[in-house]
């Protein structure tokens, strides 16, 4: 079984910054280095889109709408990955989930509310 722990969302003023962390673990103590692991939000009334994903080799892509002002990085050896958010917007605003694909299924976390408001 795979488990994904999002931490660090919450409140935050136009053009703050937050960090967002997604802490992965398996029952089988599998290490997740190899695979890809992305962060998607999700706004009321809107689908789920893709933020930023990054490979097991440390490539990154980011959706066009936080380019340049979000970062994903990982911690192998925590099998963490990271979203560093800057100049955030109120459109921003959404619950963000941490994602892994593995042998098939899609494995999300249980997400973690960013609201950007004055």
């Amino acid at each position: 079984q795979v488990q994904l722990v999002e931490s660090g969302g919450g409140l935050v003023e136009p053009g703050g910054s937050l960090r967002l962390s997604c802490a992965a673990s398996a029952a089988s103590g599998m290490i997740f280095r190899s695979y890809t692991m992305g962060w998607y939000r999700q706004a009321p009334g809107k689908q789920r889109e893709l933020v930023a994903a990054i490979t097991g080799g440390g490539s990154t892509n980011y959706a066009d709408s936080v380019k340049g002002r979000c970062t994903i990085s990982r911690d192998n050896a925590k099998n963490t990955i990271y979203l560093e958010m800057n100049s955030l917007k109120p459109e921003d605003t959404a619950v963000y989930y941490c994602n892994v694909y593995l042998f098939g299924l899609n494995y999300w976390g249980q997400g973690t509310q960013v609201t950007v408001s004055s």
